[in-house]
């Protein structure tokens, strides 16, 4: 396709604006995707607000955005399961494929990655992107694109539910009710965990968890979270705990409202980067830490649990956000964090 498209660049910390740049032309084993949703990601936020995460350092012109929903409108001369007017979620990572963690299916902890919006690569807040085939994954007809955008956290939630080994049966809490952790509420439930109980500080984000299928939830600020979470398993504790706020609070609240035996899943970053625990009591219980580093073989699953109505992708979406107004998308996802609990950006469709 030729021509040119718009797109939103970060030109600098809190500030947002326009470039028009060429249509990307795809490759033999690529497709041309007309983006239509793009999902705000707290990285997203995070890069705009400071400029960095840890070693990522944004230059600016930059696109952000990695969460994209679209309709394939040119396809490579390779690929053969997707045709023009096929709508697709993207998966933002594209991997070597030939080192030890891509050879024994370890996808995600390639050191090659190239992913959307990980700085120096680009993002998707824009019209067209030209991606991997095998990375665009077809969307039943009752999912739309603003879920096919919503499936790379749901993946994350997915991923964060295999590593603790979820299953019937088991009473599991989730710390953090943000996007991330609603998706491995929404994730634990699918998977068919008995009861899942979500502990957070923000009232709206505690209500969101409830319309979404929490069976549980905890405010942490009006009540202490490791004593509500004992009085409401009989004073069992809990049998896996997953961890999405990424604070030291939250992580040692895990350690103390779980089981025995119990598996704990770290998925939120931390601003420091460190945290001081209780090891003492880590020990006495025996307890396993996993953690989450995004996803691998995880978009076919979440893809159909939304299909199957087994997921509510649509409800974590709290507010929409026309293209031509990425400044406001942007700062209110900064300023009004107690109000938005998932923004995405509608950029055609």
């Amino acid at each position: 396709m030729e021509g040119t498209m718009k797109v939103a660049v970060m030109e600098g910390i809190g500030k947002m604006g326009y470039e028009e740049r060429p249509i990307p032309q795809p490759g033999p084993d690529e497709v041309l995707v007309k983006l239509e949703y793009v999902g705000i990601c707290g990285s997203d936020i995070h890069y705009y607000e400071t400029g960095a995460i840890g070693d990522y350092v944004v230059e600016p012109p930059f696109v952000l955005g990695h969460e994209p929903g679209g309709v394939v409108v040119e396809v490579g001369s390779n690929v053969t399961h997707l045709a023009v007017g096929d709508r697709v979620a993207l998966e933002p990572g594209k991997t070597c494929g030939h080192c030890e963690f891509c050879r024994t299916g370890r996808y995600n902890l390639c050191p090659d990655v190239v992913f959307f919006a990980t700085p120096p690569v680009d993002g998707v807040f824009q019209e067209y992107v030209a991606h991997e085939a095998a990375l665009c994954f077809k969307l039943p007809e009752n999912v739309s694109t603003l879920e096919g955008a919503l499936i790379e956290p749901l993946a994350v939630g997915f991923h964060a539910a295999n590593q603790g080994g979820a299953h019937a049966g088991q009473t599991a809490v989730v710390l953090g009710a943000g996007c991330i952790g609603l998706v491995s509420m929404m994730a634990l439930k699918a998977e068919g965990v008995s009861r899942v109980i979500v502990v957070d500080i923000m009232p709206k984000r505690l209500e969101k968890a409830l319309e979404l299928g929490a069976d549980a939830v905890v405010n942490g600020a009006e009540e202490d979270a490791i004593e509500a979470v004992m009085r409401l398993t009989g004073g069992a504790g809990a049998d896996l705990a997953i961890e999405t706020a990424g604070t030291e609070v939250t992580t040692r609240q895990a350690i103390h409202l779980v089981k025995k035996g119990s598996t704990i899943v770290l998925v939120g970053y931390s601003k420091t980067g460190e945290m001081t625990l209780p090891m003492s009591l880590v020990l006495d219980k025996e307890l396993t830490f996993k953690t989450v580093f995004r996803y691998r073989h995880i978009y076919p699953m979440a893809i159909d649990a939304v299909a199957a109505g087994k997921v509510n992708l649509k409800g974590i979406v709290t507010d929409v956000f026309g293209f031509d107004d990425m400044q406001e998308a942007m700062d209110r996802s900064v300023t009004d964090k107690a109000n938005i609990v998932k923004a995405v950006v509608r950029i055609a469709g």
